[in-house]
């Protein structure tokens, strides 16, 4: 199996256990699987997410909430899907949707100056 489609893989189970319950924890409820990174040997896992919020205590809940859920996360997906071996699983918080959203709301500001000046 190819290692991109091991990364999609790994990254649809570990959404859908967020959005159909299978983790019960309400501190994950806001999250989204942005990217995985699995190793080349499958032994290890980056999963990227982010939170639909910009407050850092409910990412650092978030973060926790994730953690503690690691390693039914990796008994479930040995379960759901054939690969030689169970990957070892990091969560990582993703900034860049934030970065992103902070960008745009600049840019939405400098267009709503331009205009307020020539109106």
């Amino acid at each position: 199996m190819r290692i991109e489609k091991v990364n999609e893989l790994v990254k649809r189970e570990i959404s859908n256990m967020i959005q159909l319950g299978d983790i019960n924890d309400p501190r994950v409820s806001l999250v989204t699987i942005m990217n995985v990174d699995v190793s080349k040997d499958l032994h290890y896992a980056r999963v990227r997410f982010s939170v639909l919020s910009d407050d850092p205590k409910v990412v650092k809940q978030a973060a926790e909430g994730l953690d503690s859920c690691r390693g039914f996360v990796r008994k479930l997906i040995g379960q759901r899907m054939k690969l030689r071996y169970t990957p070892e699983i990091q969560f990582i918080f993703d900034k860049g949707v934030q970065y992103a959203a902070r960008v745009d709301a600049t840019l939405m500001e400098i267009k709503k100056n331009i205009q307020q000046q020539e109106g």
